[in-house]
């Protein structure tokens, strides 16, 4: 089928690859997320796409971006984390892209490759959360994508788990992610270490200031045993849990399949996330239990998946 170029942009990175048939990565490039400027976003998807390209024969190139896209594969509705709004974005990059081009939500293009060939094949119903500046969600039921009505479904980042709680950059309180992310990560850890420098001393130390402390600072230091932060790890851990046992009770999936940039944190983050969500489960005890599993692809699941779906899709 050739190969097709995939790129995932996210809050704070764009990771593009080209992709075989096979869901093998075979040439990868990495920038930084401009984020605040539409043009500058585009350019730099461009850029990732002209420079792979320039490598290799490309028959499709697949975009899974942060956000709500339209049916079309064409439009990014809304995105809390990039400057997108009502964005024409294939529109906008066919002309500068010499490829059939499809848009797709980051989330579901990772739901997919872990459906084909991650962790999740053969699986009926395969729930995809995926843990990185924020979260992403993604559903495939049938060997389909659900993208519901107007293709904005499985947004479980912005589900309410706490009312009243931290405010959301989607505008609302409380929200999911604000609890379970990276930028989680990172508030809390900035919260210990204005409260203890000495307890939050060794993320201090990595970082080269509390205010520096990131979401993979703190998942290092909770890999290298550090105290505080295995303790921060395991509370979001719990989070993660109990969004998932929400999620169980309404679409009741035969595997959660946790992937992003967070779930580097391996079991420090998913073995707590298991424990609540069985301690959470509506009906646990009378009903079989979904598995929670990390993703094999990890968190270039989302760039294989949107290559593999642009491949079947143009």
């Amino acid at each position: 089928m050739g190969l097709a170029i995939g790129v995932d942009i996210g809050g704070t990175k764009v990771a593009a690859g080209v992709v075989d048939d096979s869901g093998a990565i075979i040439d990868r490039e990495r920038r930084d997320t401009p984020g605040s400027n539409v043009q500058a976003n585009e350019d730099v998807l461009v850029d990732v796409v002209e420079t792979l390209a320039a490598r290799h024969d490309i028959t499709a190139v697949g975009i899974g971006a942060a956000g709500w896209i339209g049916n079309d594969h064409a439009t990014v509705l809304f995105s809390p984390h990039l400057a997108w709004r009502d964005e024409p974005l294939r529109k906008s990059l066919t002309g500068r892209i010499g490829a059939p081009l499809i848009i797709e939500n980051d989330a579901n293009a990772a739901a997919w490759a872990e459906y084909r060939f991650g962790v999740a094949q053969g699986e009926a119903v395969v729930v995809c959360v995926t843990l990185g500046t924020g979260i992403g969600g993604g559903l495939v039921a049938g060997g389909e994508v659900y993208r519901g009505a107007f293709g904005i479904a499985c947004e479980y980042g912005h589900m309410t788990l706490v009312p009243d709680g931290y405010l959301c950059a989607c505008g609302n309180r409380g929200c999911w992610e604000m609890y379970a992310s990276g930028r989680a990560l990172a508030r809390d850890a900035r919260e210990l270490a204005a409260e203890s420098p000495m307890a939050a001393g060794r993320m201090i130390e990595l970082a080269g200031s509390a205010e520096l402390i990131t979401g993979p600072i703190v998942t290092a230091a909770a890999a290298a045993g550090d105290p505080a932060a295995r303790s921060i790890c395991t509370n979001m851990g719990r989070w993660l849990g109990r969004g998932l046992a929400n999620l169980a009770a309404v679409i009741d999936p035969s595997v959660f399949v946790i992937g992003g940039g967070v779930s580097a944190a391996g079991d420090l983050l998913i073995g707590p996330a298991r424990d609540e969500f069985a301690h959470s489960l509506t009906g646990r005890g009378f009903r079989t239990e979904a598995r929670v599993a990390g993703a094999a692809l990890g968190p270039e699941a989302g760039l294989v998946g949107a290559a593999d779906l642009a491949r079947m899709l143009t």
